[in-house]
């Protein structure tokens, strides 16, 4: 019997949709790389997602995130891409928490409750927890890497941190690794040069450390971090 995901079904098989099915991913940050993250393993079949971010839509994410529309502008984030996962499987099992995850809030979460945890925030202190926590638990780990003031969606790539050159991000997240004694991480970032955001005069102030955007660059990341968590479900024994 066809149903929404039979063309997927097509690619992997009955007994790996069934791990789909039956897998929980945590998706921490839901914004242009994290919402296309989510959007991605709704369609794909995975049976539960943990969906984590305390911010609102406002009217500058529309350029670039997939839950932000000018009817989801004010509505936190989660409840946004919850409705979203909702109306694509409404069989999908969705836990929302309107927090940033940070090292003070870490123990909010149970890493052994996972099968794949998804890193789409900004802060390197929160970055460096959810993967220490990952890895602590034995649970695989995804980082998303800088996606801000980039052009070229092309040049995402999926690579170890250890790998990585260009992103200013990646730089600093190598560094912290090696510090921490994490051996390895897996990584989506791109090795174009950030581009250097037009600013005016009377904004250079306020928006000094706000990065520019487009709507595909991050789009790309996400999908390409979704894709990763698939294909390494599906392969799990």
């Amino acid at each position: 019997m066809l149903n929404q995901f039979s063309r997927t079904t097509l690619i992997y098989g009955e007994e790996a949709m069934q791990k789909l099915a039956s897998a929980r991913v945590a998706v921490f940050g839901i914004g242009g790389v994290g919402g296309y993250v989510t959007e991605a393993l709704a369609r794909s079949g995975i049976g539960a997602l943990d969906l984590i971010d305390d911010d609102k839509v406002c009217l500058t994410n529309i350029n670039r995130q997939i839950i932000a529309t000018h009817k989801t502008i004010g509505r936190y984030k989660v409840d946004a891409a919850e409705e979203r996962v909702h109306d694509i499987n409404p069989d999908c099992e969705v836990r929302t928490y309107r927090t940033f995850f940070l090292p003070e809030t870490q123990d909010m979460f149970d890493f052994h409750d996972y099968d794949y945890v998804v890193d789409a925030i900004d802060t390197v202190t929160g970055k460096l927890a959810i993967i220490e926590k990952a890895k602590e638990a034995g649970v695989p780990v995804i980082s998303a890497m800088g996606a801000g003031n980039k052009v070229q969606a092309s040049m995402f790539e999926v690579a170890d941190i250890y790998q990585t050159s260009e992103c200013p991000l990646a730089k600093v997240m190598r560094h912290e690794c090696r510090k921490r004694g994490i051996d390895s991480l897996k990584v989506v970032y791109s090795r174009e040069k950030p581009v250097k955001p037009l600013v005016s005069e009377e904004e250079s102030d306020a928006r000094r450390e706000i990065p520019g955007s487009t709507a595909f660059a991050p789009s790309v990341a996400g999908l390409i971090m979704a894709g990763e968590v698939i294909n390494d479900l599906v392969k799990r024994e």
